[in-house]
């Protein structure tokens, strides 16, 4: 079994440099919108491409071009970081999209496969802080509105003197094997048949990762997973703003392979030999995850080479 990390996830491969200590410094602030700085749109998830390019770029304008079009209002704006020449990239939170000039083509995260890395982190980033700033407009404590600090990465709420943080919630997804090197995949209620994916699940309060595999597992599809250390192996980590997920990935080795799914969460759940998925995918009887995600990785690592993009739903 491959024990090293995942390495190359999307929203994970270098990209922008965050430059954290930059967000509250007003000498740096005050020369943002300049004409090297790149300004990206984002809204609902979404934000447009550059129909222009070959590569799939992000429509991006310059800082100054920003700076016309918002008038004294920067609340609405997100310093996301520098690039490797030292720019700034911002994010402009689009309140409507008839806002920006001409036609655009918006696209969501799970399309962004073909961005360059450096948009695709700007992307993931953007898409992150806009889900919290639409999500959390007032004081959780007061409910006064609150206001936006820190270049977008905190908003405060001026009768507390109280400061809320971006949100992001741990979630484990997990590739289970038994001894025979089948793979467990389940499909959850909502999904179509053939449908189906590794097992994931929140963690909750006051809980490791690593229970909270095991818990998932039985709880899902009544699988038992070890408890030995050999049973868990960490294999790498996504972020997955749907809304606000970052996802631990790792594979587990099942202690016990007879399946009892929970018919509220998982619907179905099955073991496959790769022949087995071989044949599933083929006939169409399974559909497997994007090639965008973590899940399709770890499938991707137990079945020991890259799948065709037929199989993916």
């Amino acid at each position: 079994m491959d024990t090293r990390l995942l390495d190359d996830l999307l929203f994970t491969r270098p990209g922008l440099d965050r430059a954290a200590h930059l967000r509250t410094d007003d000498s740096f602030l005050a020369q943002l919108f300049n004409d090297e700085t790149r300004v990206m749109w984002v809204h609902q998830g979404e934000s447009p491409i550059d129909a222009d390019s070959n590569d799939n770029d992000l429509l991006t304008i310059s800082g100054s071009e920003a700076a016309a079009l918002l008038g004294e209002d920067r609340s609405r704006v997100s310093f996301l970081g520098l690039d490797p020449e030292g720019n700034a990239y911002l994010a402009i939170h689009v309140l409507d999209r008839s806002e920006i000039p001409g036609e655009q083509l918006w696209v969501g995260l799970r399309d962004a496969r073909k961005l360059p890395d450096l948009h695709a982190s700007a992307f993931v980033s953007a898409v992150g802080l806009d889900n919290w700033r639409r999500k959390h407009q007032h004081c959780t404590v007061c409910g006064e509105e609150l206001v936006v600090t820190q270049s977008g990465w905190t908003l405060r709420c001026i009768a507390h003197e109280m400061d809320h943080f971006p949100r992001t919630d741990p979630a484990i997804i997990v590739l289970v094997r038994d001894s025979n090197d089948r793979a467990l995949l389940g499909r959850q209620a909502t999904w179509p048949e053939g449908q189906m994916s590794t097992i994931a699940g929140f963690v909750e309060p006051g809980e490791s990762a690593e229970d909270a595999v095991r818990r998932e597992v039985f709880e899902e599809t009544g699988v038992v997973i070890g408890k030995s250390n050999e049973a868990l192996t960490y294999c790498g980590s996504q972020p997955w703003p749907f809304p606000a997920s970052l996802m631990l990935g790792y594979q587990a080795l099942a202690q016990s392979t007879e399946i009892n799914v929970d018919e509220h969460e998982i619907a179905e759940a099955r073991w496959f030999s790769r022949d087995d998925m071989r044949v599933a995918c083929e006939s169409g009887e399974l559909r497997l995850p994007p090639s965008t995600s973590i899940s399709r990785r770890l499938i991707e690592r137990w079945f020991g080479e890259e799948l065709p993009g037929n199989w993916s739903r």
